[in-house]
């Protein structure tokens, strides 16, 4: 009998973790969607004013990187969250790389491709962090200031 609670627990996890997913996923298309329509619809404009001046044209290089660079971003979100979908599938999905404690709801709700409790995560943070130092400290021009600071 206790097996069924925790059966159905278990399902009702896995339909809003995978609910959860999909809304992510489905926000993030249609974000890059729009974007792709906007880019489109300014280069139109664009291609049908006459000259542009080196300030306007390196304004919109600029601006042509940061939007390349979102797009990019949301794209690796999304092959995370595709990697989540198929960690979902097979039963793994929700519980800690780590320590194997399950995440919690909040946490995916935040990040829903997260693979660590937020107590490992903190960790692992901060063993990153102390190896930025030492590896800072160990480093040619950081022997010098310590010489000479």
């Amino acid at each position: 009998m206790r097996t069924n609670i925790n059966d159905e627990r278990l399902q009702d996890r896995y339909y809003e973790l995978k609910r959860i997913l999909d809304e992510r996923r489905l926000e993030i298309i249609g974000e890059v969607q729009s974007k792709m329509r906007a880019v489109r619809d300014e280069d139109a404009v664009i291609s049908r004013q006459s000259v542009r001046d080196e300030a306007e044209t390196c304004e919109l290089d600029i601006q042509d990187d940061i939007e390349f660079a979102l797009l990019q971003m949301k794209a690796e979100t999304l092959e995370k969250i595709s990697e989540a979908l198929a960690r979902l599938e097979q039963g793994h999905y929700g519980h800690c790389y780590e320590c194997g404690t399950e995440i919690s709801e909040r946490r995916l709700r935040a990040l829903p491709f997260a693979v660590r409790c937020r107590d490992c995560e903190e960790a692992r943070e901060i063993a990153r962090q102390r190896e930025r130092i030492l590896d800072g400290h160990n480093s040619p021009a950081s022997m010098f200031t310590d010489m000479h600071g």
